[in-house]
């Protein structure tokens, strides 16, 4: 990690961290993202697939926000950024071996919360599709996600992966499970990613291999629920029949998820008042 000192967030409130793939900022904007965040008080917010320019980002969120973003090798593609209300220290936008294109899909900051380090990572996984290149790709950046976590945490007891991992893990997550076994986003290879980063660090699966003991903040706070869903299909009556997938995550070290005070889904009240075909996951941690 490079010695950059970390940002100050000073905050007497709980911490709320918020993500969402906003398939497009431009285009969210236009639809109302920014009437969402004025109201919503969050301190850290990670974006997926910004497909925008890092001046295009500054422009819309105005000056009150401090912004990284780590754009996507083909332009108009991917694209991930963390928004602070404070300057951020970056730490890595890298991920993987040097042959491997993470670009626009791996973003790590460290901000100073009362004294407290916590360090955030905004990410995008690939979609993926059976039984092609894309779904190489994705198993890849999987594997290479599973070796930085343990990285991420003997760096910082606080730290929190979120974003749009492209993975339904259990039959909780999405509404049509019997329907998508086959498919990308519920194979079984993909869950079994989930089992080893979920999975307490005393266990191990037959497998999965040993656990690394991070916490998926949102079904610990919904418990054992179908969803709640963060993406909807933009075709039929997906939205409108709540049928779902969970997408959107927030993966926290243990420390950090046992500070959650808050966890909510910003789910629109009716589909023609969404700004993005995914959610707004927002989270509240007392530090």
């Amino acid at each position: 990690m490079p010695s950059t000192p970390a940002a100050s967030t000073p905050s007497a409130q709980p911490l709320r961290i918020a993500t969402i793939n906003v398939n497009g900022v431009r285009a969210a904007y236009r639809k109302g993202m920014g009437d969402w965040l004025a109201g919503r008080d969050v301190d850290i917010l990670a974006i997926q697939e910004v497909r925008a320019s890092t001046e295009d980002l500054e422009g819309l969120l105005g000056p009150d926000w401090s912004i990284l973003h780590d754009a996507a090798t083909a332009k108009g593609r991917a694209g991930v950024a963390l928004a602070s209300r404070s300057t951020a220290a970056i730490h890595r936008v890298e991920l993987g071996a040097e042959d491997f294109d993470s670009a626009g899909r791996w973003l790590e900051a460290d901000y100073e919360v009362n004294g407290t380090i916590v360090t955030v990572v905004s990410t995008y996984v690939h979609s993926g599709e059976t039984d092609t290149p894309k779904q190489v790709e994705k198993y890849k950046f999987l594997d290479a996600m599973l070796a930085r976590l343990p990285e991420l945490a003997a760096h910082s007891e606080r730290a929190v992966v979120l974003g749009d991992l492209n993975v339904g893990h259990r039959t909780l997550d999405i509404k049509n499970w019997r329907g998508n076994r086959k498919h990308a986003g519920f194979l079984p290879e993909e869950r079994a990613y989930f089992d080893r980063i979920l999975g307490a660090e005393d266990e191990a699966d037959y497998n999965a291999g040993a656990g690394l003991g991070w916490v998926d903040v949102g079904r610990k706070w919904a418990g054992e629920v179908e969803g709640p869903y963060t993406w909807w299909s933009q075709r039929g009556k997906a939205f409108d029949t709540d049928t779902g997938w969970r997408l959107d995550y927030q993966l926290a070290t243990p420390l950090l998820a046992a500070s959650v005070v808050g966890y909510a889904v910003d789910r629109a009240d009716a589909y023609d008042q969404r700004w993005s075909d995914h959610s707004p996951v927002v989270v509240d941690y007392a530090l």
